[in-house]
């Protein structure tokens, strides 16, 4: 409005923010979404079927094919039969120490 030498009124206002913000194109666009079934609303291509990609090599996977969460799971369960075995040792080592 006043770059078109108009005074700044609510209405002139209103227009303005419409314009900037794509108000009328975006409730026009809001309610053609709703009018789909919500079924298609997410189809990319309307009437496509799809297809189910291939599930790719993850860089996360080991030459075992296991994933990452598995390899730190194996990871924990060595580290703590490690564990146990020293303090198996400690403890029969303060045993031999007491005789």
């Amino acid at each position: 409005a006043l770059i078109d030498g108009r005074p700044m009124t609510n209405v002139n206002y209103g227009q303005a923010l419409r314009e900037l913000t794509g108000g009328d194109d975006f409730y026009a666009k809001q309610a053609s979404l709703e009018s789909i079934p919500e079924a298609e609303r997410w189809d990319p291509v309307l009437g496509s079927t799809g297809h189910q990609a291939p599930e790719s090599a993850s860089e996360d996977e080991n030459e075992d094919g296991e994933s990452e969460s598995a390899q730190l799971f194996a990871e924990g369960v060595s580290e703590a039969e490690h564990d146990q075995m020293l303090q198996a040792v400690i403890a029969a080592k303060e045993k031999n120490q007491r005789l």
